[in-house]
């Protein structure tokens, strides 16, 4: 939660293979790639809705970090344990799909086990959450909608990575759905009934919207993912990859019920952040006019966790929520590890939570909600 991680370092590659076809990765201003079907917008309470992350799930996709990308050496192997073990543990409750450079496959295949499917399709990193699309439901089905994944504003060069959506739908069969805005999977969080929460500083920013309004993305939110009321924090532009992603501050645990991130005295950049969050939810209600009601859920204690880097991502709240549990960091302060699960535990009841060491994901600057995305069951 600092400056810029050692994914901030650039890269390129150009060609994916899927299938036997060659698939041109095009650039984010193109959209990416077109699935078999393609869909438009339709409005609030249209033909699209995200459901719930803690709706049924038909599975859960990931992505394998291939050892060409901005993980190098010792890193490269750590953060692949780390993504190999988030999968295992996310497939005791629901099949879990790991996407791979096909030259990784094998590789990947044999570090998760059998009870993870992997298919080749290429990638440049493992933020699924934010390169793959976001699963919406409609009459006709599912769809997915491509946000256009531009490297978090054009930070980092991701050939691969902006494909992933239209490849990924392109396998599925399904309709993508082409957004009118630029953005991220981590960048929005719903709560099924009507209500989005994000950060301006992610959305309305010149370096994924530029010349669009925060009135311009909300209508789009709107349409995109059926909700009727957006509900807006600042935020912090600059300071970290994502310009501070929702996903990291504050998630629904329920309708009605949002589950905050609170940093450590000291952060200033931070806690400023999380006072006004803190502020704006307080006051607020949802789509159907409930008063929300706030959970804190502190961050570990730094000097409890050893040498870490300025980019490491100690958020609690980045947790993911499957079929019938939740798998969430354990980041090596004990006491806070688990007083968080206990946190967690009490506000998902009838979820197993399960905590996973990713202590080289969380260097990166993200976490398990990043590495991670569902497919709705329809």
């Amino acid at each position: 939660m600092a400056e810029f991680s050692r994914r901030t370092m650039f890269r390129s590659s150009a060609l994916a293979v899927v299938g036997g076809a060659a698939l041109l990765a095009c650039s984010p201003e193109d959209g990416g790639l077109l699935s078999s079907g393609s869909a438009t917008p339709s409005g609030p309470g249209g033909a699209w809705r995200m459901p719930a992350e803690s709706a049924r799930h038909a599975r859960t996709f990931m992505s394998w970090p291939p050892l060409d990308s901005v993980w190098k050496g010792q890193d490269g192997l750590a953060v692949q344990d780390d993504i190999a073990g988030i999968a295992r543990a996310i497939a005791e409750f629901e099949p879990v799909t790991l996407l791979a450079e096909p030259a990784e496959a094998d590789a990947a295949q044999q570090a998760c086990g059998s009870g993870v499917e992997v298919i080749p399709i290429a990638t440049d990193d493992l933020w699924i959450r934010d390169t793959g699309p976001t699963f919406v439901l409609g009459a006709g089905g599912l769809a997915g909608v491509d946000l256009h994944f531009n490297g978090w504003g054009n930070k980092q060069q991701h050939r691969r990575d902006a494909a992933v959506a239209g490849t990924l739908l392109n396998r599925l069969g399904l309709p993508r759905v082409d957004a009118p805005i630029v953005g991220e999977g981590g960048s929005i969080e719903i709560d099924g009934e009507g209500t989005l929460m994000a950060t301006e500083s992610s959305l309305v920013n010149a370096n994924r919207n530029p010349g669009k309004s925060r009135a311009d993305i909300e209508r789009a939110l709107q349409d995109l993912f059926g909700v009727s009321k957006v509900i807006w924090v600042k935020g912090v532009a600059g300071q970290d990859i994502t310009d501070y992603h929702i996903d990291s501050l504050a998630r629904f645990a329920d309708p009605g019920t949002v589950i905050i991130s609170q940093p450590p005295e000291g952060d200033d950049v931070w806690v400023r952040a999380y006072d006004q969050a803190f502020e704006v939810l307080r006051n607020e209600t949802d789509a159907k006019g409930r008063k929300l009601e706030i959970v804190q859920l502190p961050e570990p204690d730094p000097a409890n966790l050893g040498q870490r880097g300025d980019s490491f991502l100690s958020s609690y709240v980045n947790f993911y929520v499957a079929n019938n549990a939740v798998i969430m960091p354990r980041f090596g302060d004990r006491a806070a590890d688990d007083h968080a699960k206990g946190i967690v535990a009490d506000l998902h009841p009838g979820r197993t939570v399960v905590q996973v060491e990713i202590n080289t994901v969380a260097e990166g600057g993200g976490g398990i909600h990043c590495a991670t995305q569902q497919q709705p069951a329809v």
